[in-house]
């Protein structure tokens, strides 16, 4: 739910629910009904009917007579209403399932007391009270059950709503709109100059969904036009807990806390800047080349921003309460997000990310912040090779997906695993470049010579041992083997 209304607003709104010429599945006016069965039926039916309907909101009114929809005033109060010994709104919410948000509101009209009550839309899951879910079918509540039909298509809808255009903030003015989000960043972002005039702006912020015009007036910033480009995103409730946290530890554990930083911003608007203060904070080790002194940062920039882009687009942003996450350890970085991935973790490299937020990834694809899908964890993998550093580890703690990328560490400090590891993730790393794991790519990627070439071999050995990677080949000569990651000889079969 949105910040609490005004009183011009309330005001505006109630007139515009006046002048509907009869109810509607999504509004219902009472005069003095206030059994709370009834209103608890009544949250459940127009939520679930304003998301068939395709509005952000469902209405109950009270103090406006439901045939000729005049204002007659109520003796309705909710703040004192109760059900036995509890008050009325914990009553509800209590026996609503899922707990979506809804407010009550005091409006003072032409000379009478009326309430409105605002109720959130249907996301994910039909709106049942007490264990039934309901829908308004013409101006008559019925039993979801009841309309097959209307179930099949709120659960289509489900399936077809996506995160990004649900509203972060409705009804708010072309002013507020500017004021809010960032639009200079994306105009900058994709390399064209600034319309003239306020209009031109909100047109092409409309186009591109990131705000969409509101049925009462002004316009709905949509959750991604905030997540993109909010200038704070805390002035959008909920929102505030999906900025990123960059956590500098002392140590090797979360015990002392050095520094920390919340980047407020939207994504897009502030993704360079916080990639540059993460390169920033992060350990780097001086090199004189020509005479010059160079900072060499311990992890490849490539690689940490890849890993940033995937934890901002592929986050769950259902997850109450936690938000993408960057803590910097003595030697590891971990970057976390919220939600379990929907790929399997060993798979991260070989298959097509299947992204829940694809609004979001297209435009941050568009405005370059990320690779093309499917070669962003390569190009992790390929710098961390390049860079001689150990394998990154892909992990999915409960809601979570976790990728840590270690610093430079000489092969005889990797346990076993690591070694296994990187021999898995450097065997699909050739294979998708079209070629093999081999004796010598194993030498070059570890930097061991030729005349210890055993070592190599043992490598692979153990590697073959955990069924990490397989023979390409049976029947080849020693000499010439060639490996492919497991699942390849499942490709190929």
């Amino acid at each position: 739910m949105t910040a609490p209304r005004s009183a011009a607003y309330l005001e505006g709104l109630v007139r515009e629910l006046c002048k509907l010429t009869q109810e509607t599945e999504w509004a219902e006016f009472k005069v003095g009904n206030d059994n709370p069965q009834a209103i608890g039926e009544y949250i459940s039916a127009p939520s679930n009917a304003a998301a068939l309907t395709g509005k952000t909101r469902g209405y109950l009114l009270w103090g406006v007579r439901d045939d000729d929809h005049a204002i007659v005033g109520t003796t309705f109060d909710p703040r004192a209403a109760r059900k036995g010994n509890e008050e009325l709104e914990s009553w509800l919410l209590r026996l609503l399932t899922p707990r979506i948000d809804f407010r009550f509101y005091e409006v003072e009209l032409d000379g009478e007391r009326l309430v409105l009550l605002e109720i959130d839309r249907a996301a994910r899951h039909p709106v049942a009270f007490s264990g039934i879910e309901y829908v308004r079918v013409g101006t008559y509540k019925k039993k979801l059950k009841d309309y097959p039909e209307k179930e099949r298509a709120l659960w289509r809808l489900f399936d077809q709503v996506s995160f990004e255009q649900g509203v972060a903030a409705d009804c708010v003015s072309a002013e507020h709109v500017l004021l809010r989000l960032d639009y200079p960043a994306y105009f900058h972002l994709l390399g064209v100059p600034l319309p003239d005039g306020r209009d031109a702006i909100l047109d092409a912020l409309a186009s591109e969904r990131l705000i969409a015009r509101c049925e009462a007036g002004g316009f709905d910033i949509t959750h991604l036009g905030a997540v993109l480009f909010a200038r704070r995103l805390d002035d959008f409730g909920r929102l505030g807990r999906k900025a990123l946290r960059v956590i500098v530890y002392r140590g090797t554990g979360p015990l002392e806390t050095e520094r920390e930083h919340i980047e407020v911003r939207g994504y897009a608007a502030a993704f360079e800047a916080m990639l540059a203060h993460i390169m920033a904070v992060l350990p780097a080790q001086e090199e004189i080349e020509h005479g010059l002194r160079r900072a060499i940062p311990a992890y490849p920039e490539i690689a940490v921003r890849e890993l940033i882009a995937n934890a901002l687009i592929h986050q769950d942003f259902s997850v109450g309460g936690a938000g993408p996450m960057v803590e910097i350890f003595d030697g590891r970085i971990e970057v976390t997000n919220p939600g379990d991935p929907l790929v399997a973790p060993d798979r991260f490299l070989d298959s097509p990310p299947a992204s829940r937020n694809e609004d979001l990834a297209s435009l941050m694809r568009r405005f370059n912040i990320c690779e093309e899908r499917g070669s962003g964890i390569d190009k992790v993998v390929a710098a961390t090779e390049t860079a001689r550093l150990p394998p990154p580890r892909f992990q999915a703690p409960p809601g979570f997906t976790k990728v840590t990328l270690f610093a430079s560490r000489p092969l005889s400090a990797m346990d076993r695993s690591e070694r296994v590891r990187a021999l898995y993730l450097h065997s699909g790393l050739m294979y998708l470049n079209g070629g093999f794991l081999t004796n010598a790519s194993v030498r070059e990627r570890f930097r061991i010579t030729f005349g210890n070439r055993a070592m190599a071999s043992r490598l692979i050995r153990s590697a073959l041992d955990q069924k990490a990677i397989a023979l390409h080949d049976p029947d080849a000569a020693p000499s010439q083997r060639k490996y492919v990651p497991w699942w390849a000889v499942e490709v190929c079969s």
